[in-house]
């Protein structure tokens, strides 16, 4: 999947004021984002995070997942280096959309991991696709990154795409009652590491 730079504008936040750029899919109409801060080019291996769109996490405040607070974390970490980004793609629910992902809180509510949720809707635990991250990291001239994560399929999908991960910082933030299940199901079923990085 490749996405084409379409545009760019100042974007101020609490934590600081950082660049927004909007990339599209010419084929498929998908809308991506980068949030970046700083020169980019100049300063790799470039502080970085790539935040899967989380409606209910980033926007509503749930406290089901830890997906608000790891955004917010990555925009503070970036904000104190002076220089980062972040890739915002848009695939709500790990790549089932907002209303699968409303039908498989309802499983949950019924006694369903995450990943049995997904499984019982007839989707693999994980869709989502990062292809189109080599194409907005060339848009920057960045391609050697020290990636906020905890989950290793997105650290190996990267390097299969020639971005050199000189580093993975972890990111464990937004820990509560309500998500104790969810978070030892990511550590579990899909192994996410939780801990130092590396």
């Amino acid at each position: 999947m490749t996405v084409v730079y379409v545009a760019s504008a100042k974007l101020p936040t609490p934590f600081g004021e950082f660049d927004l750029h909007g990339f599209e899919d010419a084929q498929t109409g998908q809308e991506h984002v980068a949030i970046t801060l700083g020169n980019l080019a100049e300063s790799q291996p470039v502080l970085c995070r790539i935040h899967s769109e989380c409606l209910t996490g980033d926007a509503l405040f749930s406290m089901r997942c830890d997906c608000g607070p790891q955004l917010q974390l990555a925009l503070e970490r970036i904000a104190a280096e002076g220089t980062g980004m972040i890739l915002y793609l848009r695939q709500e629910g790990r790549g089932i959309g907002l209303i699968n992902k409303i039908r498989a809180y309802e499983l949950q509510d019924q006694g369903a991991d995450t990943v049995e949720a997904n499984e019982r809707l007839g989707f693999d635990a994980d869709l989502r696709d990062y292809t189109m991250c080599k194409s907005m990291f060339a848009h920057f001239q960045v391609s050697r990154i020290r990636l906020m994560t905890n989950n290793p399929v997105k650290v190996n999908a990267l390097t299969k795409l020639g971005i050199d991960i000189v580093e993975r910082l972890s990111l464990e933030t937004g820990h509560n009652d309500h998500n104790a299940r969810y978070l030892a199901t990511k550590a579990g079923k899909l192994g996410h590491l939780f801990g130092e990085g590396d």
